[in-house]
């Protein structure tokens, strides 16, 4: 039994560290998706907290009961083998998108923060990726299991930090005019369809190995709940930020004025969070298109950041939300399938 449990909390460490990437730790994709919006936008990231806990278990279990060893796989079980392999393709063009989001938050984090040109940023962690690729990946993975948790523990401080600022309770209940507001009631899904369109990458072949549903639907919820407490202590800290959609990294900001001696290390964070989510996603890029194109991997890795360098040269906030929100919309396909196949019981 004991074994079981520590196999369920290994699960929803994987599921946590995959969703919460470099848009996640700068802040910037929780206000795109819920905080601009006040209270409503509140209600909705409880409700994606819902459905991070319930759709990201019936993923995995899903791909336990059709015996999927990857994402490609399951998207053939759910959308059928024309439409399935037609989506498999769109996920490429996907996560070379968030490539590029990722990078270019590098050069925010450059350029906002440390005051250095953010072309140099973007160009400096590309070089650091290649070799990083070229020597191996299992040492950079290793850091995930040190950055998240950190980065955790930095939310649950600035939250309650924000707690005890004057007219806390004011800043949480406001409903800001917006003239998108109507987005607000679809952020939920596009959030939690964009993210778990994302993790199934991941959250597939681990469940395929674990093979184990009890453990499956333990480490799911466990990973969901703390998926929701995350994204419920960042908003609170954000909320408190005036004009808060003006910044780049929003979340450095609130760590510069509510707790400015840890300033430099949450930096190093959420560079570091950046950094691991761009080796992530351009490994499992490289692997895919190698599927398709049998050519050697350097030249691969190196087509992939000339295209996502011209891509993320625009701003990350601009790219941020105009990208994910977009690639929200093409994942709710993704979700409502999964949302309505029968459970298995």
């Amino acid at each position: 039994m004991t074994g079981k449990w520590s196999q369920a909390l290994q699960l929803a460490a994987v599921y946590v560290g995959t969703i919460v990437g470099a848009g996640f730790a700068t802040g910037k994709e929780i206000v795109e998706f819920f905080t601009r919006f006040g209270f409503i936008g509140l209600l909705g990231m409880i409700f994606a907290g819902y459905l991070f806990i319930t759709m990201g278990t019936k993923l995995m279990l899903v791909a336990i009961e059709t015996k999927s060893r990857s994402y490609q796989e399951l998207n053939i079980v759910l959308f059928g083998r024309f439409f399935g392999t037609g989506i498999n393709g769109l996920m490429l063009f996907i996560l070379l998108g968030v490539n590029a989001v990722m990078l270019s938050g590098a050069g925010a984090v450059f350029e906002e923060q440390l005051h250095i040109p953010k072309e140099a940023g973007i160009f400096g962690t590309i070089v650091l990726s290649i070799l990083v690729l070229t020597v191996g990946t299992k040492g950079l993975f290793a850091v995930n299991t040190f950055v998240v948790p950190m980065m955790i523990g930095f939310s649950f401080l600035l939250m309650i930090l924000s707690l005890r600022l004057p007219q806390f309770v004011d800043h949480v209940m406001w409903i800001p005019p917006q003239s998108d507001g109507w987005k607000a009631v679809l952020a939920p899904f596009t959030y939690t369809a964009f993210n778990l369109s994302l993790a199934q990458a991941v959250l597939v072949p681990v469940a395929f190995e674990l093979k184990d549903e009890n453990v499956v639907k333990w480490g799911g919820r466990l990973g969901g709940i703390l998926l929701t407490l995350i994204l419920l202590s960042s908003h609170f800290t954000l909320v408190m930020l005036d004009h808060v959609t003006l910044y780049e990294i929003p979340m450095a900001v609130m760590m510069k004025s509510l707790a400015a001696g840890l300033y430099w290390i949450f930096i190093l964070i959420i560079y570091g969070e950046i950094f691991t989510s761009v080796i992530g996603n351009t490994f499992g890029l490289e692997r895919q298109i190698r599927q398709y194109v049998p050519i050697h991997s350097t030249i691969i890795i190196l087509t992939i950041f000339i295209i996502t360098y011209f891509i993320s040269i625009i701003e990350y906030g601009t790219l941020l939300s105009i990208l994910y929100p977009i690639f929200g919309y093409i994942g709710l396909a993704f979700l409502i399938l999964l949302w309505v196949r029968p459970d298995k019981e």
